[in-house]
């Protein structure tokens, strides 16, 4: 009983101050330096050990207590990264770009992002959740020379992202978009497609994108299952005629996992 207390006693520590991040939130600089700090800190108790071992012992029941906790928390810090992005972005734009440990870790998932499915200057890659600060199509387009689409339903991250852009690869082959899967023009060209950890409805985004894309379409689908969960939204079954799972990149010193999906049996 004492370790689950402890244990929710972080967890909603970190909820208010998530919650306190998202009201100061003024769409300039003023509180950058505290958002940054509480990620960094709440990335390195997600990766943590110790940590891990702690959410591993806790009985069934227990983590059912936490249930409500952590829906919140998850949404919370979904929504802390988002700004956290936005931060990063009007940084670079007033001059400096400086790299928190949360930004390091994800550049890191990034060169395994498709597995054994390799992305080429062929392919065309779509980024669901590009955010603000969108690091994995210019990353993905500088490497490899692919076309890039990013989508993000939050207008003032599709301005930022495109003002980044604009800033670090102008040269690239880069589009930004601030409208829903469905309306994107050229769906059917897709080769790979990329799920933000942080975008909610992910897996509903996934059943309906199966009579949008060609047979051949890759899909990497970032999550958090375990104490990662906090931070991610967790992987869940699919309907293995629509979409199979091929490859499951886990990172224990990484913040999120990465699923890869195929379609399961050819559509009409």
């Amino acid at each position: 009983m004492e370790q689950l207390l402890t244990f929710q006693h972080s967890l909603i520590d970190y909820s208010q101050q998530f919650e306190q991040a998202i009201a100061q939130y003024d769409h300039t600089l003023a509180h950058d330096t505290q958002l940054q700090t509480l990620i960094d800190d709440y990335s390195r108790f997600i990766i943590d050990p110790y940590h891990k071992e702690q959410w591993e012992q806790l009985q069934t029941s227990d983590i059912e207590a936490l249930t409500s906790i952590m829906d919140t928390l998850r949404m919370r810090s979904a929504r802390c990264v988002a700004i956290m992005e936005k931060y990063r972005a009007l940084h670079l734009l007033e001059g400096q770009d400086e790299k928190t440990d949360y930004f390091k870790n994800i550049e890191s998932c990034i060169e395994q992002e498709f597995g054994g499915f390799h992305v080429t200057s062929l392919s065309k890659v779509v980024m669901i959740g590009s955010g603000s600060f969108p690091m994995t199509p210019m990353l993905i387009a500088r490497r490899t020379g692919a076309r890039v689409v990013g989508i993000d339903i939050d207008q003032e991250s599709i301005d930022l992202g495109q003002a980044v852009i604009d800033r670090l690869g102008s040269h690239l082959d880069i589009e930004l978009k601030a409208v829903p899967v469905e309306q994107l023009e050229g769906l059917q060209e897709a080769t790979h497609i990329i799920f933000s950890s942080t975008v909610a409805e992910k897996y509903d985004i996934l059943d309906r994108l199966y009579l949008l894309t060609n047979q051949q379409v890759v899909v990497a689908m970032r999550y958090g299952n375990g104490l990662k969960s906090l931070f991610n939204f967790p992987s869940l079954a699919t309907d293995p005629q629509k979409w199979q799972q091929v490859e499951n990149i886990v990172h224990a010193d990484q913040v999120f996992d990465i699923a890869i999906y195929q379609k399961g049996v050819d559509h009409e």
